[in-house]
């Protein structure tokens, strides 16, 4: 099959299913009407302690209904929609707590603004979204109309028009009614599939312009997301210092202090018993040469030679070469990342493959780096057996959170069965020119 004949089956299997999206767009927005109903009866008593009392659970329900608008219009339209809450106050107990969260909840923009998509978007959504499905419908209606179900109608006294055709005996020929109502109803399904991704598209930023974030809300969204990235940067940071320290103390800080006790006993022997003196020498050459190489691990560990020197392309190919697994590496990096971002996506990378060595069961590992849009991009495919998951123990979750001091996200894909697929993406300036070809 030819590549041009593949794009146009996408194509039109594109448009048919946003046709049909926009209807369920429609049809899903009616629990929510329902849930708007519930917020307005609540309003209309909150200057009663009933209204005070309900207000809090009403909000939280309508937020969970348009949470999952905000994840349809996500994943249906190109348009994408952040969570746009301020942060609530910390749980405090007792009737203060209780109004404290009321006046929280109240005074949120978010929460007023949900209300006004409730009351609302039923309208918006029937002359958006789900328009082109309607005229699908209204189509498909007309070929029944013209099958068979317009003289039935005419002749128990029900409505003889379709558009601006008759449908019904007695006007005009057979063949002028029927052929007018295949034209109209084709226009209708030709029409409603053609625009039916635009009018979706429309839709979703009619959704973002009300279920977005505001500025005060973004900002406020942006301080705490920093309060909670310092706050787990400060803990890695201090993990890492720990783990230097007990690297330094269980391995070549042991050795060295064996190294000066048996050069110590060296210093008795060398008059006494000089062969002895000689074993003792080379015991110690052996354990200061592996001091040493104790001592180069746990640099590399902190800060890789090759990194610093070469980037991260080179550093995870060096990595790539030292790995258990057969790991391919593809870098497109036109200069270096900030050394910063540069380290934490290292060092993520090294993070994955040590897990998919351990836990994946794959036999091969793809690397693939590249920068675009103001983002380095690295994903790491492996042919396991998949089933890997943010909270199943295999420190993705870590990774996710040292990477999001930076503003990096992750994404997993992990079906049983394999492959696994984990994406990163970290937002940073490339700044120095590569100094090898990758």
């Amino acid at each position: 099959m030819s590549g041009g004949l593949v794009k146009e089956k996408t194509r039109v299997r594109r448009h048919a299913i946003a046709a049909w999206r926009g209807l369920a767009f429609m049809v899903l927005g009616i629990p929510a009407t329902l849930v708007g109903l519930w917020f307005l009866t609540v309003i209309s008593m909150i200057t009663s302690f009933v209204g005070v009392l309900l207000f809090p659970s009403a909000t939280m329900l309508l937020r969970s209904q348009l949470d999952g608008y905000r994840d349809r219009i996500n994943r249906w339209t190109d348009v994408r929609i952040e969570r746009p809450y301020l942060p609530e106050p910390e749980a405090e107990p007792g009737i203060h707590g209780y109004f404290k969260r009321f006046i929280a909840l109240i005074s949120d923009p978010a929460t007023w603004r949900d209300y006004l998509w409730v009351l609302v978007d039923p309208f918006v959504a029937l002359f958006t979204a789900a328009l082109p499905g309607l005229l699908v419908l209204y189509g498909i209606w007309g070929y029944v109309l013209a099958a068979f179900a317009g003289d039935l109608i005419g002749r128990y006294g029900g409505n003889d028009w379709y558009a601006f055709v008759h449908v019904t005996e007695g006007y005009g020929s057979d063949t002028g009614r029927v052929v007018s109502t295949l034209v109209v109803a084709t226009a209708c399904v030709v029409i409603g599939y053609a625009i039916a991704p635009r009018m979706l598209n429309v839709y979703g930023r009619w959704g973002r312009s009300i279920l977005g974030p505001t500025q005060k809300s973004r900002l406020a969204l942006r301080v705490q997301h920093l309060t909670e990235t310092r706050s787990e940067a400060v803990d890695a940071s201090a993990a890492e210092l720990r783990r230097i320290e007990r690297d330094l103390h269980d391995g070549a800080q042991a050795r060295l202090v064996a190294m000066g006790m048996t050069l110590g006993a060296i210093e008795h022997l060398l008059d006494k018993d000089p062969e002895k003196a000689r074993l003792l020498l080379s015991e110690t050459r052996a354990s200061s040469a592996k001091a040493l190489h104790e001592l180069r691990d746990l640099v590399r560990g902190i800060h890789p030679p090759v990194l610093a020197d070469r980037g991260i392309g080179d550093a995870v190919k060096a990595l790539a070469l030292d790995h258990p697994l057969s790991v391919e590496v593809r870098a497109d990096l036109p200069e270096r990342p900030e050394a910063p971002v540069e380290s934490a996506a290292y060092f993520a990378v090294s993070e994955i493959l040590t897990n998919a060595a351990k836990h994946s069961g794959a036999s091969r590992v793809w690397v693939d780096m590249g920068y675009e849009n103001g983002m380095l991009r690295i994903t790491v495919t492996d042919d396991g057996r998949g089933g890997a998951a943010l909270d199943g123990g295999t420190g993705l979750r870590g990774i996710e959170r040292r990477i999001g001091t930076f503003d990096g996200v992750l994404a997993l894909s992990s079906p049983v069965g394999g492959p696994t697929m984990v994406t990163l993406e970290l937002p940073c300036a490339l700044s120095s020119p590569k100094t090898s070809p990758s």
